[in-house]
């Protein structure tokens, strides 16, 4: 077929190019896959984070005490001793009289959790927050444990993953199909070829709507569109609270050791308020004083108990940020993983009652929007089902991959990587240049690296007679 011919110049002039789609799909399923891969057996494993935590846990619930437990801040003191130079964090206020306390304390921008008895104060574990299973698991899931750079490499293959489905779709649309067999279902014993297709097809149709779900829903994570998020929201006056999630671990860090070289040494949040010593008490009227000698973190706890909330229930000191964002106050936060439901509360320092209450109604459209979709994302939304349709979802991705692999693989030319034949020189169809604008602008990374690729391929790839031969690309025409 000649680059003039009436059929060639028609395929232009419609809105999408058949074969400019399916080679935009081979190229980001072949990159995708290996990351599809390990992206859906890791978010497999986060989505049963509370029971796999509560399995873990089991030696340190349910202990045997003698008496009864003692306060939470002699719990606390004991916890920063076994960790020197450290300050409390959080403090965990368990159903559970029995339960061992869970107290995290931070030091150089680690947060450390520590184990106590809740009567004898013996230090059951000290680990690190980063060390623990579930959190290796999201690191690996979010990061690729690269930092920032891995967190980039996954939100790349995320996009094009969104790529692989869009086109996928379009390349599934039955034009000329004769039953659903092969549509909406494999055909059996007609050949491995043909169910290997089939396979491939008919499994991305099924899972493509949860499939889109799960890719944009983690985009709030990734570090460039999570960072591109957070500004547009500044500039446009939407960002009025700070957002219960993070985009990528390095600022979250950074934000640690800042708060930790602000001040607190080996008893910070001890006693948080007045500075008594040195003070010459005989001078000071005392008459009108009403001195409470309980300890503030225990009158916080006995406040945030008694209100029930979801667990897990953490309380923290005031902040040691300095300025006039510093605040006396403490807070208590449901942290449950089903964020419609988290309650965050500003407790007075000085009555420990209650001043302020901000739960999920009373935050911004998008942030609800976003709590909503994390929630399902992370499989807490609706119970078991919610975690059931998650690993569906999940091994519909891997399915998808690995048919695409075994596929590509078969029918591959020798000597060629075997990607779809290029278009001859031409303006792309409308509907194709619609859709790089729309992912362009939409997606940066992927916008990125659609400038990238084509720049590498126009002025390196195709001047390089065995790797255009390999990749199956035009040559390069000289008057161009």
């Amino acid at each position: 077929m000649t680059a003039s011919s009436p059929a060639l110049i028609k395929a232009r002039r419609t809105i999408f190019d058949y074969r400019a789609i399916w080679r935009w799909h081979f190229y980001a399923g072949l990159f995708c896959a290996p990351f599809v891969i390990i992206l859906a057996i890791t978010g497999s494993i986060y989505l049963f984070k509370p029971q796999v935590e509560a399995w873990l846990d089991r030696p340190y619930d349910h202990l045997t005490l003698t008496g009864k437990p003692v306060s939470a801040q002699a719990q606390v003191d004991a916890a920063l001793k076994a960790v020197p130079g450290s300050r409390l964090r959080t403090y965990e206020v368990r159903r559970e009289a029995d339960d061992a306390a869970r107290v995290v304390v931070g030091k150089k921008g680690e947060n450390i959790l520590v184990y106590v008895h809740p009567e004898t104060l013996r230090i059951l574990k000290v680990i690190n927050q980063d060390d623990r299973l579930m959190d290796i698991d999201k690191t690996i899931h979010g990061e690729l444990l690269m930092g920032d750079n891995g967190s980039i490499l996954v939100e790349l293959a995320a996009c094009w993953a969104i790529v692989m489905v869009v086109t996928g779709l379009y390349l599934w649309w039955p034009r000329q199909a004769r039953g659903l067999g092969g549509v909406l279902y494999p055909r059996l014993g007609r050949g491995s070829k043909l169910f290997w297709r089939d396979l491939h097809a008919m499994t991305g149709v099924w899972i493509s709507g949860l499939a889109l779900f799960l890719l944009l829903t983690g985009l709030p994570w990734a570090k460039v569109w999570g960072d591109s998020f957070k500004e547009v929201r500044r500039l446009t006056g939407t960002a009025v609270a700070k957002q219960d999630w993070s985009n990528g671990r390095a600022g979250e860090k950074a934000e640690r050791k800042a708060l930790d070289a602000s001040g607190g040494g080996e008893h910070a949040g001890h006693m948080m308020g007045m500075d008594m010593a040195g003070m010459d008490m005989s001078s000071m009227d005392m008459s009108g004083m009403a001195m409470d000698p309980t300890p503030p973190l225990d009158r916080m706890v006995a406040t945030v108990r008694a209100l029930d909330l979801p667990p897990p229930v953490l309380i923290a000191p005031p902040s040691r940020k300095k300025g006039r964002n510093a605040s006396p106050d403490w807070t208590a936060r449901s942290d449950t993983p089903n964020r419609p439901h988290r309650v965050t509360l500003t407790l007075d320092p000085d009555t420990a009652q209650v001043i302020r209450t901000e739960d999920f109604a009373s935050r911004h459209p998008i942030d609800r929007v976003i709590g909503y979709g994390i929630a399902a994302h992370e499989g807490q939304l609706f119970g078991l089902a919610n975690q059931l349709l998650g690993v569906l979802t999940a091994l519909g991705l891997i399915t998808l991959s690995v048919s695409g692999l075994v596929i590509w693989w078969r029918r591959r030319p020798e000597g060629q990587l075997g990607a779809p034949p290029a278009l001859p020189e031409g303006r792309i169809a409308a509907g194709v240049g619609v859709l790089i604008v729309v992912f362009g602008v939409l997606l940066p990374v992927l916008g990125i690296s659609m400038i990238a690729i084509a720049l590498i391929e126009r002025l390196a790839l195709r001047h390089i007679p065995g790797v255009r031969h390999w990749l199956g690309l035009r040559q390069a025409n000289p008057a161009a």
